[in-house]
């Protein structure tokens, strides 16, 4: 039995899969104006990628970014991620920085949401990911391939370990070489699902060739999908509004 994960009134794992859109910007100012821009667009919850802030190595000025990102959003759940470079993100920050970042974020109480990369080390994830449980904060594990899509066994693999390792979501993004590489994902999450799965999954298959996951959540077992709101922050992301439309239509007929 699935676990359904509920933040700030949204439950994660039940229903349609939830628009989690991106906030991709260099400074506190534009973060701010794109935040803002969100009143006119439809979503559930809003993805803050420090990975793109110019000032995400100093802490303390992540953390004033995030509470004036609160104070915009209001009650919307805003999951924080710090994508690391060898998993298409911005750039890089060492192993001891990004621990203590991630739990000082969760601790400071305007997350609801860490994501954490699953294979940055088995003691470290551990320690962040009960740290971060401490706080009160939800984790969704993640892992990132934007060279290929491994066979379906180790997706499945991936996903039992981040809930092994006590993730409360388990998200993976693969990238496909092939119409085959997208059915390989659907088949990994659908499985995922009947056989194994206790926490909500968030699955995709990036660029235009993989587009159909995005919107198929329902179906297959994908809890979240993310929608642009201007700047996309990864490939094959279709304009939130659209997306909400495709994803209204399907929970109809199903």
């Amino acid at each position: 039995m699935i676990h359904t994960v509920t933040v700030r009134g949204v439950e994660i794992g039940a229903g349609k899969p939830k628009i989690c859109v991106p906030i991709v910007e260099h400074t506190r100012e534009d973060i701010s104006a794109a935040a803002k821009k969100l009143s006119q667009i439809p979503f559930d919850i809003v993805e803050w990628r420090i990975d793109w802030y110019d000032e995400v190595e100093d802490s303390d000025m992540v953390l004033d970014t995030l509470r004036g990102l609160r104070e915009i959003l209001g009650e919307k759940p805003i999951l924080v991620t710090f994508r690391s470079e060898k998993e298409g993100g911005k750039r890089s920050i060492s192993l001891e920085y990004y621990e203590q970042l991630l739990t000082e974020l969760a601790a400071g109480g305007e997350a609801d949401l860490i994501d954490v990369e699953i294979f940055t080390g088995d003691e470290v994830v551990n320690r962040i990911i009960e740290r971060v449980h401490e706080s009160g904060c939800n984790v969704i594990a993640s892992n990132h391939d934007f060279q290929k899509t491994p066979e379906m066994q180790e997706l499945i693999r991936r996903l039992c370990k981040m809930q092994e390792m006590q993730a409360d979501i388990a998200k993976i993004a693969v990238m496909p070489q092939s119409r085959q590489d997208v059915l390989t994902l659907l088949s990994a999450t659908e499985r995922m699902n009947r056989e194994h799965a206790r926490v909500p999954i968030v699955t995709m298959s990036m660029g235009s060739t993989g587009l159909i996951s995005r919107l198929c959540g329902e179906c297959f077992g994908s809890a979240i999908t993310f929608g642009a709101a201007g700047k996309v922050s990864a490939p094959g992301q279709m304009e939130a509004a659209r997306l909400k439309q495709v994803l209204e239509a399907i929970h109809s007929a199903l």
